[in-house]
């Protein structure tokens, strides 16, 4: 059976087996137990955390709850990235960005006048605290409270915060996205700090809210396709304050603003990145399955129209457009993150570990690769297939003009510049999450360390050590005070068909199934280790809609072409440099693949010793695949500068076999992640 189709059967079977938890008819003997583990395809969602908040009741409850900010303390390559970001291009925004300055500024005026009053300073600071507190770093935590106090003592008496322009600017209608931004700030500000300022602030913001008419909800373009931002901020004040007009106003907004429920409403990337969950996130208040499979209806019809390609991405570039669905067409960095935050929301509010399975694909493929290796700069668009960042403008091939490839901290790149902060801060808060029945969850596997509360309420750390996603073991050790029950969850991912666990080195029964958690119930004491092995392989995957090319997995990680990088710097910032990226060898390859099986036509060799602090450059990479591959001179970068388009396979070529290196796609900032298949014969295409 082709991969494809049977991660399609994969797929299917997920949403299925939500309905096990939504009541509309599944089989629960799917759970198989085995001397204390048991699967599950789905978290279940009953019982009642006695130790952090869940949904108040009418809210559904969820099968997950985020921990509070700073439970975690990333290690590893991820607490190298965050590290990066702290001292590159977000950690020192104020530098380079003039929406970012405090002086003058609208958000820190006490009567909202000013400069710089729409949504770039909240994006920035939305991720700027929380890398913070995710770091403990104080000189960044100190930044950002400035600002929050700021926007906290800009309140009026009728509740409305920040700049007063606002209140009008939309033919006489507010603009209430920026403050949905600032509102997400807030949220992170006190569940890390608890400041007895915030819910009272939130509250009278909320309460001038729901004395706007319906048709504010309508009014905007930005406001009225992403208001299921507020959404979310509502039930996270209800669960705090138990204010019942908060549902009220929760429900009017989902009723006057864009119908995301009925279908892909709009092919702006970012909108659809964010807006395309917001029936996912009303599913607390409706609680009806429709809601649920509305979200992953809409994110269906997305990719199966514009995702024909590796990465977990689609082909946005600022906008989908029908018959541009090549993957030479970009990701925004905006959209990279908004998806991965959209992933992260779903997983706790489903319970299916899909969610988290698209989160890490996005978050290893795509992300790193939108930033300099030294975190002081992005470009706008990732592709799957870019074999030339200049800053050359290249529309109409990607949407818009200007320089879209190119990397640079500058405004050029204005809302992806402050949004991209979040991308790694949220994800590292959301690696570890507290289950309904007082257990933790392994969501997302990279090396941390967690201390939270379960069973009866004892206090338990646990030590995750791997090199997730380069290595296929997750090591944990557990210290107690004292020894408590509770369940632990393990994640397996969908490509993993072997999953083995052991406990303090024995061996579980375990007959693990892709895409499902694996729920340990024991009594743990101090000292008690877990190991999980992921076991990867080589998969090929066929994109039968995109010209059939293909791509090559290993366990999580998409591979792609080793191109040599000539880095050329351009501009007069010798302390925030701007780049071209240009090739130094051949990137017009097509695969050889061996036709009865195609996984065997690679060979996997690893490095030795540890893996390196930032394993995201092609130096530094600790896994590479040989392959065979010959050169199709026919394809080249035409007259728009970009990489030429697929062309159907297979593809003739009489140029001679070679053999090439693939690396993992988050490494490659110039690559081939989508490739032609070299035929032979009657069928092959010149």
């Amino acid at each position: 059976m082709p991969l494809l189709n049977r991660l399609t059967m994969i797929l299917s079977a997920a949403i299925l087996c939500h309905a096990v938890q939504l009541g509309l008819g599944c089989d629960a003997a799917q759970a198989a137990e085995a001397k204390g583990v048991q699967v599950l395809p789905m978290a279940p969602a009953q019982g009642k955390n006695l130790h952090y908040r869940g949904n108040r009741p009418p809210l559904a409850p969820s099968p997950f709850m985020k921990l509070p900010i700073g439970s975690i303390t990333p290690r590893g390559w991820l607490r190298h990235q965050l590290e990066l970001e702290a001292n590159g291009m977000t950690g020192r925004l104020p530098e380079v960005s003039k929406w970012c300055k405090f002086e003058g500024n609208a958000w820190a005026s006490p009567v909202g006048q000013g400069h710089s009053g729409w949504e770039e300073l909240p994006y920035w600071l939305k991720g700027y605290g929380d890398l913070g507190y995710v770091l403990k770093d104080e000189r960044i935590i100190r930044e950002a409270r400035k600002w929050i106090d700021a926007v906290l003592a800009s309140q009026e008496e009728s509740g409305w915060f920040g700049p007063r322009s606002l209140q009008s600017s939309l033919e006489g209608k507010p603009d209430l996205w920026p403050h949905m931004v600032m509102c997400n700030v807030l949220q992170s500000f006190y569940e890390y700090t608890g400041d007895e300022r915030v819910l009272p602030f939130l509250t009278k913001y909320f309460k001038w809210l729901n004395t706007r008419p319906g048709d504010n909800f309508g009014a905007g373009y930005w406001p009225k396709i992403r208001f299921g931002d507020n959404i979310e901020t509502l039930y996270w004040l209800y669960n705090r304050t138990g204010d019942v007009f908060l549902l009220d106003l929760a429900r009017r907004i989902h009723d006057n603003m864009a119908n995301w429920s009925s279908d892909v409403i709009n092919w702006h990337n970012v909108n659809i990145a964010q807006g395309f969950r917001e029936p996912g996130v009303f599913y607390l208040q409706a609680r009806d399955g429709k809601f649920l499979q509305a979200a992953e209806r809409n994110y269906r019809k997305v990719m199966d129209l514009y995702g024909q390609f590796p990465g977990g991405g689609f082909a946005g570039d600022e906008n989908c457009r029908p018959g541009f669905t090549d993957p030479r067409q970009g990701f925004e960095t905006c959209g990279i993150v908004e998806f991965m935050h959209s992933f992260e929301m779903l997983t706790k509010i489903s319970g299916n570990p899909l969610w988290s399975d698209r989160c890490e694909e996005i978050a290893f493929n795509s992300f790193p690769a939108a930033l300099t290796p030294d975190g002081k700069g992005l470009h706008y668009l990732t592709c799957a297939n870019q074999v030339q960042l200049d800053k050359s403008n290249h529309a109409p091939g990607v949407e818009n003009g200007g320089t879209m490839f190119s990397y640079s901290p500058f405004e050029v790149y204005r809302c992806c510049q402050h949004n991209v902060s979040h991308g790694w801060p949220y994800y590292a808060e959301e690696l570890w999450l507290a289950t309904a029945d007082n257990g933790l969850c392994a969501s997302l596997y990279a090396a941390s360390e967690v201390s939270a509360k379960v069973g009866d309420g004892s206090t338990v750390k646990i030590v995750e050590e791997t090199g997730y996603p380069f290595s296929d073991s997750v090591a944990l050790r557990i210290s107690a005070a004292q020894a408590v029950d509770f369940p632990l969850y393990l994640r397996i991912p969908r490509w993993c068909e072997k999953p083995a666990v052991k406990v303090n080195g024995k061996r579980l029964s375990l007959k693990g199934q892709p895409l499902s958690y694996a729920i340990i119930k024991r009594t743990w004491n101090d000292g008690d280790t877990v190991t999980l092995h992921l076991p990867m392989h080589i998969a090929v995957r066929t994109w039968e809609k995109n010209h059939n090319a293909v791509s090559v997995d290993y366990g999580p990680l998409t591979f792609s072409l080793k191109i040599g990088e000539q880095w050329l710097q351009y501009g007069q910032n010798s302390a925030w440099p701007e780049w071209e990226l240009l090739p130094t060898t051949s990137w017009n390859y097509g695969l050889v693949l061996n036709e009865r099986n195609p996984a065997k036509s690679f060979d996997a060799v690893r490095k030795p010793g540890p893996i390196l602090a930032n394993p995201f450059t092609p130096g530094t990479v600790p896994i590479t695949l040989r392959a065979k591959a010959k050169k199709i001179p026919a394809w080249k970068i035409d007259n728009l500068g970009l990489v030429g388009k697929l062309q159907d396979s297979p593809v003739q070529s009489d140029e001679p076999t070679e053999t090439v290196t693939l690396i993992p796609m988050g490494a490659a900032r110039l690559r081939i992640s989508a490739f032609p298949v070299i035929g032979a014969g009657k069928n092959t295409r010149q």
